[in-house]
């Protein structure tokens, strides 16, 4: 990774997003599934060569992702009261940390390296199936804005599955 950093350095600019990408996993909801995605995370997360920036899981993840990235302590739990970020805790403000950065290096007030899961075939999956229902009962053509009742349905799945790395209130979104 240290090669590969070097060769692009000089062409990065500002806070970056290393996308870590397991293999494909279709969907799997299982946990093995996301047990290694998180293992690659781990080890990249302690790699003391590693660029600067922050890790997005991809590959792998599912459900069980921010679980086992709390059993990491890779995940750092905040809320959008005290913090405008998604996943990592800072102790200053992103505007700050954003203008005071070392390039070589993460800064001291990013307490996680993690800084988004990307969830794809898993989400596709679980929203797959609402849209499935939908078009079974109003046909192939039917369009989910035009029915608020399964657009609803797929919006809490989703809300579901983001919820916990948005640090989204569910309960509020369970009620309405």
């Amino acid at each position: 990774m240290s090669s590969m950093f070097s060769i692009m350095k000089p062409d990065l600019h500002g806070c970056n997003l290393w996308q870590l990408d397991g293999r494909p996993m279709s969907g799997d909801i299982g946990r093995g599934a996301t047990r290694e995605a998180v293992a690659f995370a781990v080890c990249l997360a302690r790699a003391t060569d590693r660029p600067p920036g922050f890790l997005q899981l991809a590959g792998g993840t599912n459900a069980h992702a921010v679980d086992y990235l709390k059993k990491e302590g890779l995940f750092q739990e905040t809320s959008k009261a005290s913090l405008s970020c998604n996943i990592w805790h800072m102790s200053v403000s992103i505007e700050d940390a954003l203008q005071d950065r070392d390039m070589d290096g993460p800064p001291s007030s990013w307490n996680s390296p993690i800084g988004g899961i990307a969830y794809g075939g898993y989400a596709r999956k679980i929203v797959g199936r609402i849209l499935n229902s939908m078009q079974s009962e109003f046909g192939l053509a039917a369009c989910i804005e035009d029915h608020p009742e399964f657009l609803r349905e797929a919006l809490i799945e989703a809300l579901s599955l983001v919820g916990t790395v948005k640090c989204y209130d569910l309960a509020f979104i369970h009620q309405n």
